[in-house]
C-alpha cells in the first residue's frame, strides 16, 4: 500500500489506496475506538495524498457561534506520524463567516484544541466545542476569518489518539487547512493562521515547524499558542515545575498510556497502573477528561499512588512526545501566558519562550495577571488579533525577546475574567 501511495504521488495521479490503515495502527476499544455515526466510518478507498476533503455534513449549531454563516462537520485525509500506518481519515469542523467573502476569500484560522480525552466520543465535531473554545472561535469569525478545527488523529477516526504527540497533531492541523482550502476555492484564501491552546499549543507550534516540509503550499502567516506545553531540553532555562510531581494529577498520564506514549513493544498499560487506579485507565478509553477528573478527585488518586512505578521512572519509560528541538519557525510567533496558570506554571511557559527566542524567532510573549489556564484562551484574543492584523499588513512584529522576564509562582485567578476557573 505504501509503494502504491508513493507511486501515485510520483505520477501526480488521482489514484487511491485501500481504506485499510495498515497493520501497525492499533484499533478497537483498547485504542479508544467507539461507534459514533456512519459519517465517521470511512469504508471507501483513501486518496494517496493527505489534505483531501472526503465528505462534509451540517454540524449541529452551537449558541456561541453566532457569527457562523456555515457550520459543517468534515472528514479528510491525513497521515499517521505516530505508528507510520499511512493515510488515515481525520474528522473536524469547518465554519465560514456570514456574508460575502472578500476578494480572494476569507483568511483561514486553523485551531488546535486542548485536552478533551482520547476516546472517540470526546471529538469536538461529535460533542460540540466547549463554550470557552466556541466563544474564541466565534471571535475569529466576527473578524472575518474562516475557521477549521481538527479533532486530531484518532478522535473520531480509527486508532488511538496520539495524545500530545505534536507532529501527529500538527499534521492533523495542516491537513485540515488543506482540506478546507480545497473544499471552498475562492471563498477561503490561502492565508493561514495557526492557533492552539494547551495540548493545542504544542499542536500549533508543531504544525508550524513542519509546515515548510510537510505542507509547503500553505501560506502560513502567523502562529499563536496559549497555555504553552512544549518542552525544549536544549533551551537556556529549565523550569523546576517540569519535574514529575508525586502529588500531581493522574488523568493526563492515563491519557498518555492509552494515547501512544508507551514505546512499541513496551509493557501493557495495565501493568503500569495500580489496582486501585485501573478504573481510571478504563475511563481513559471510554470517557472524557472531565469525567476522569471527577473520579480522580473523589477517590483521592494522584501520580504517587496510581502507578506501579514512581512518577520519575514512569516518565523515563514514556516517549518524550512534548519535547522539541530549538528551530527557526517559518512565521512570527505569539505566545500568551496567564500568570495564574496552575496547570502549566508560568515559569515553564517562560522556558518555551526563552528557547524560541534563543533559536532566533521574532517572538511576542504576552503575560496576563490574574488569568488562569482556561481564561487565557479568550483573555489574549485582542492582542492576538492585533498581532495577526500586523502580519497580514506585511509587517513583521519586532517581538519582545530582549524584554523577557522570569515570572514567579502562579498567582490568584481573577473570578471576573470569563472562563477563568
Amino acid at each position: 500500500m505504501r509503494f502504491l501511495a508513493l507511486a501515485c504521488a510520483a505520477m501526480l495521479a488521482g489514484c487511491a489506496v485501500p481504506s485499510s490503515t495498515g497493520s501497525r495502527l492499533p484499533t478497537g476499544p483498547v485504542a479508544g475506538d467507539q461507534t459514533l455515526s456512519p459519517f465517521y466510518a470511512w469504508t471507501g478507498d483513501l486518496p494517496a495524498r493527505p489534505g483531501v476533503m472526503l465528505r462534509m455534513e451540517p454540524q449541529p449549531t452551537q449558541p456561541e457561534l453566532t457569527a457562523a454563516g456555515l457550520q459543517q462537520r468534515i472528514l479528510y485525509s491525513s497521515t499517521d506520524a505516530r505508528w507510520r500506518s499511512g493515510v488515515i481519515p481525520v474528522s473536524g469542523t469547518l465554519y465560514l463567516p456570514q456574508g460575502t467573502p472578500p476578494a480572494g476569500g476569507w483568511p483561514l484560522v486553523a485551531w488546535g484544541h486542548g485536552t478533551l480525552g482520547v476516546a472517540d466520543s470526546c471529538a469536538p465535531s461529535w460533542t460540540g466545542h466547549r463554550p470557552r473554545d466556541a466563544t474564541y472561535l466565534n471571535r475569529w469569525l466576527q473578524q472575518g476569518f474562516a475557521v477549521v478545527a481538527t479533532d486530531y488523529q484518532g478522535l473520531g477516526g480509527p486508532g488511538p489518539h496520539p495524545y500530545l504527540f505534536w507532529e501527529a497533531e500538527g499534521r492533523s492541523i495542516l491537513d485540515s487547512a488543506r482540506a478546507a482550502l480545497s473544499a471552498y476555492p475562492g471563498r477561503i484564501a490561502n492565508e493561514v493562521v495557526i492557533t492552539g491552546q494547551s495540548q493545542g499549543s504544542a499542536s500549533s507550534i508543531g504544525a508550524s515547524r513542519i509546515a515548510p516540509e510537510y505542507a509547503p503550499e500553505l501560506k502560513l502567516r502567523a502562529t499563536i499558542a496559549t497555555g504553552v506545553v512544549p518542552v525544549f531540553p536544549q533551551g537556556p532555562y529549565q523550569a523546576p515545575e517540569s519535574a514529575p510531581n508525586p502529588k500531581g494529577p493522574v488523568r493526563f498520564a492515563m491519557l498518555r498510556l492509552v494515547g501512544g506514549a508507551i514505546p512499541d513493544g513496551g509493557p501493557s498499560a495495565e501493568s503500569l497502573v495500580t489496582e486501585g487506579a485501573l478504573p481510571m485507565l478504563k475511563m481513559a478509553r471510554e470517557t472524557c477528561v472531565d469525567d476522569m477528573r471527577g473520579y480522580e478527585q473523589r477517590n483521592g488518586l494522584n501520580a504517587g499512588n496510581s502507578f506501579a512505578r514512581d512518577p520519575a521512572a514512569l516518565e523515563a519509560l514514556l516517549l518524550k512526545s512534548t519535547e522539541m528541538s530549538m528551530t527557526r519557525m517559518p512565521a512570527p510567533v505569539f505566545l500568551g501566558t496567564g500568570l495564574a496558570d496552575r496547570t502549566v506554571p508560568p515559569r515553564r511557559q517562560y522556558a518555551a519562550a526563552a528557547a524560541l527566542c534563543a533559536a532566533g524567532n521574532p517572538l511576542t510573549w504576552q503575560t496576563y495577571a490574574g488569568v488562569s489556564h482556561n481564561g487565557i484562551v479568550n483573555a489574549a484574543f485582542d492582542d492576538e488579533l492585533r498581532f495577526v492584523r500586523q502580519v497580514m499588513a506585511g509587517q513583521t512584529p519586532a517581538g519582545n525577546c530582549a524584554a523577557l522576564t522570569l515570572p514567579g509562582t502562579p498567582g490568584v485567578a481573577n473570578p471576573a475574567i470569563p472562563f477563568n476557573d
